[in-house]
């Protein structure tokens, strides 16, 4: 179950957000540090065991530190995790994994700083890197980290991306452009297909089978000379709703049973207003779970749904 805490980010990724003023959910809509445990409760009840902590940009809200020491306590959870654009790793790493958090993964498209000042909307990659090293220093691991390929913007540092992986102990995870968030962006010629960076990857040294902790949607790889990993997310070209078992929960509350879905249920009607139990919401979204996702662009930015 991916969760995301808030829908507030200090990048204006240009996939992922239109640039100019954004309308934020309001304060009071947000779902509660307390509100959020509850639900994380009842869905290990229900055999959840694997929660990830999204944004937005998750380090942004306060006592981000606090929810994790406490969902860490919660038996039966055996996997917390939280995804980060990583700008703030190198002040809040350590409290982080003091707190509990077993897992990091962090956006990186880029390796040249002029172009993750374009696509980011003008912030230091230096300061991500920083980050990255003292997620390492910490033995936050495996630390992933999830490359969004889009053609004619960085498809070209493919390989030099996946070599990151013959020098760190990471999991280089390369996804495919979806049709979420930037809707002017969106293109399908924009997508590189993962059986195009497969095969580059390959004519460079053959990629052999590999596991990795975490579950999920990634197949995963690995050079016989790496100590990292490669792995492939493939939604546009291969879908693979087959094998997904995850639900997302909104910043403000709403359970969504598939990322290009609208479909929701809000957790707020049975949290404030009595409408029933939440392990009922769990049963209804179960049922309403689609065997195969429509490819559309959803109403929904990015950093609202969470990553």
């Amino acid at each position: 179950m991916r969760i995301s805490i808030t829908d507030r980010c200090n990048f204006r990724c240009i996939y992922c957000a239109r640039q100019g003023p954004f309308t934020w959910i309001p304060h009071e809509e947000i779902l509660t540090y307390e509100e959020i445990v509850t639900i994380v409760r009842t869905a290990v009840e229900l055999g959840v065991f694997r929660v990830r902590i999204t944004g937005g940009e998750p380090l942004l809200r306060k006592g981000v530190e606090d929810l994790i020491r406490e969902l860490s306590t919660i038996d039966g959870l055996r996997d917390l995790s939280l995804t980060t654009n990583g700008y703030f790793l190198w002040e809040k790493a350590e409290a982080l994994k003091e707190a509990g958090l077993k897992r990091l993964n962090v956006s990186l498209d880029t390796l040249n700083p002029q172009k993750f000042s374009q696509i980011t909307g003008g912030f230091s990659l230096d300061k991500v890197w920083q980050g990255l090293f003292k997620a390492m220093e910490l033995n936050f691991s495996p630390l992933k980290i999830n490359v969004v390929i889009i053609r004619g913007l960085n498809d070209e540092e493919i390989l030099d991306l996946a070599k990151l992986t013959l020098k760190y102990p990471w999991e280089i995870r390369f996804i495919e452009f979806m049709p979420v968030g930037n809707k002017e962006l969106w293109d399908e010629s924009h997508v590189v297909t993962i059986e195009e960076i497969r095969a580059l990857l390959e004519a460079y040294s053959p990629l052999f089978p590999a596991s990795s902790e975490g579950g999920g949607p990634a197949r995963i790889f690995q050079w016989k000379e790496a100590v990292g990993k490669i792995g492939f997310i493939s939604p546009i070209s291969e879908h693979f709703c087959g094998r997904c078992n995850r639900f997302r929960i909104t910043a403000d509350g709403k359970l969504r049973t598939c990322l290009f879905s609208d479909q929701e249920i809000d957790l707020k009607d049975y949290l404030r207003g009595g409408k029933g139990s939440l392990k009922e919401a769990f049963a209804l979204a179960l049922k309403l779970k689609p065997e195969k996702r429509e490819l559309h662009s959803t109403s929904r930015q990015m950093r609202a749904i969470g990553g």
